[in-house]
């Protein structure tokens, strides 16, 4: 039995842009992102939390802006770019990049569950707003959930690598971004 065999005859072929890489896919209209995401193209790194859009555990980017991949129907994601946590790192080396570092360095995780989404909200957020504040951190942050760290950490390691990104810049210096 293959991963078509249980959708029926109501399935579609889409074509989705994941991480720069152009995927084909045979699914159900109704099939959400992250489903397609974790089951059909096995990037687990984007986690189901309570697929009611709350938590934030299945946070990926889509054409650069953050968005909950468990409301998303995978067919709307076709014709823009996707972006998942595997993305960040090295695919040659394995090394993190600045804001996994930074998430590493500052304790920005516990369990890790919700740290994807953590990771890819911030990088949509940076990316936005390379200047934010502590301040704006810490708001933006309140739309994922975290049962472990208290958030504290986890705006630390999004400040110091704000702060980090910043003055790379400035020193002209600046690091080939994940987006």
């Amino acid at each position: 039995m293959n991963d078509t065999d249980s959708l029926g005859d109501d399935v579609q072929l889409l074509t989705l842009d994941v991480n720069g890489t152009s995927c084909e896919v045979i699914t159900s209209p109704r099939r959400t992102l992250v489903d397609v995401l974790r089951h059909n193209l096995r990037l687990t790194g984007t986690h189901v939390g309570c697929e009611h859009g709350i938590c934030g555990a299945c946070t990926v980017l889509v054409d650069g802006l953050p968005v909950r991949a468990c409301l998303m129907f995978a067919a709307q994601a076709e014709g823009t770019q996707i972006t998942t946590v595997e993305s960040l790192a090295d695919p040659g080396t394995g090394e993190l990049d600045d804001l996994q570092r930074a998430f590493t360095e500052h304790h920005g995780l516990q369990c890790g569950f919700c740290t994807p989404g953590f990771l890819m909200l911030a990088q949509g957020f940076l990316t936005e707003r390379p200047e934010a504040t502590k301040e704006e951190i810490r708001e933006v942050v309140a739309a994922n959930l975290c049962r472990c760290t208290g958030y504290q950490t986890i705006v630390e390691a999004i400040d110091a690598c704000a702060t980090a990104r910043r003055a790379q810049r400035a020193a002209g210096t600046e690091e080939t971004s994940c987006n």
